[in-house]
């Protein structure tokens, strides 16, 4: 039997006394990459999930007579939301695709009525998602140490790391033969290069759901998608592939998600301090609360590209209260995350616009 979900209050968060200190490094870590990427290409570009593959333009249609627990916060009233997604992978530096990771995706939901987040503009609700259920490190001074060591390789020796993504890739697949996934190895190289259209996506952190807390994700249900779920893109000679791929599938695919939520139902078994643990969906399963649809259309348009991938930006931060971002790993994004933008916007000239 199912057990009914926990109850959202400030009690189920425990503040750690380093993470002011912890916060300052991760600002730190991104100025090392963000002030690097900028030297090399000119320009500025995000510290995380630099490279982007595809831009879409959709919609989400939020499910009719949810039951009470799921008709929460930007899911509380039928109806339907103009939504912008982007796909990325998780470097702060424009590599070419044949070093293999971590697939991204970001979306924005417009005209999100509620109180809003502190410092959060606009009406918009923002998801960030990546292709696994959970976060590589379990908290935010375990994500710093990791962080250091990929601004140490930002935007060097791309040989190299073509090499060792090939032995990762290779490491990741016999772990995988014996049921076992390394989030670690992901991110250094080792994801296999999947089809981003195929893939489903885990907000991998907790949020507050209204009255409730979960975990979101977003599935592939059309067949085209789910066609692709597990396939492997050629990289070989193109630097480029991933975007050129999803450019091609989405000329002629009509692409839709289910929008999942994963409600928390024991604190004990799903923590909402580590999220490197996985929720059972055996005891605390994903229901559908929408479904998110993009029409076939020019994933690379020029103008769309210029509005979402230079004029905005993704953060968990960016929302409602009702779907505040809980856990130690969430709060210590909210700062650096934001200073990494402002820099991005402050180098280009060119100030990010949220809708309103």
């Amino acid at each position: 039997m199912i057990a009914q979900p926990v109850r959202y209050g400030p009690e189920v968060e425990t503040i750690r006394p380093d993470e002011g200190e912890t916060v300052q490094g991760l600002k730190d870590a991104f100025d090392t990459i963000l002030e690097r990427t900028a030297e090399d290409y000119g320009h500025a570009v995000r510290s995380v999930h630099a490279k982007a593959h595809g831009i879409l333009e959709g919609e989400l249609v939020v499910d009719a007579h949810l039951p009470p627990e799921l008709a929460q916060g930007l899911f509380a009233r039928p109806g339907t939301h103009r939504v912008l997604m982007r796909m990325s992978t998780n470097a702060g530096d424009i590599l070419p695709d044949a070093i293999s990771l971590p697939r991204g995706l970001a979306l924005k939901v417009f005209d999100v009525p509620g109180e809003r987040l502190p410092g959060s503009e606009g009406a918009a609700q923002d998801f960030v998602m990546v292709n696994g259920p959970v976060f590589q490190a379990k908290t935010a001074d375990k994500f710093l140490g990791n962080l250091k060591m990929l601004a140490a390789t930002t935007d060097r020796a791309e040989g190299a790391k073509k090499v060792v993504s090939s032995v990762l890739r290779g490491v990741t697949s016999a772990l995988g033969a014996v049921g076992i996934e390394s989030p670690a190895l992901n991110s250094l190289g080792g994801a296999p290069n999947v089809e981003p259209l195929g893939e489903t996506y885990y907000s991998t952190t907790p949020f507050r759901y209204g009255a409730h807390i979960a975990k979101f994700s977003l599935r592939p249900v059309a067949p085209a998608m789910t066609a692709l779920a597990g396939e492997t893109i050629d990289v070989d000679g193109r630097d480029d592939a991933i975007r050129e791929e999803v450019r091609r599938e989405m000329a002629d695919m009509d692409a839709e998600w289910e929008f999942r939520v994963q409600l928390c139902r024991d604190l004990d078994r799903q923590p909402v301090e580590d999220p490197t643990v996985e929720w059972d969906e055996a005891e605390a399963p994903f229901q559908r609360v929408g479904i998110v649809r993009a029409k076939a259309q020019d994933s690379w348009d020029a103008a769309r590209v210029q509005a979402v991938n230079e004029e905005m930006r993704f953060s968990i931060w960016t929302g409602i209260a009702d779907h505040r971002p809980l856990g130690n790993i969430n709060r210590a994004r909210r700062e650096p995350y934001r200073h990494s933008a402002d820099f991005r916007a402050r180098f280009n000239g060119c100030p990010y616009h949220e809708p309103s």
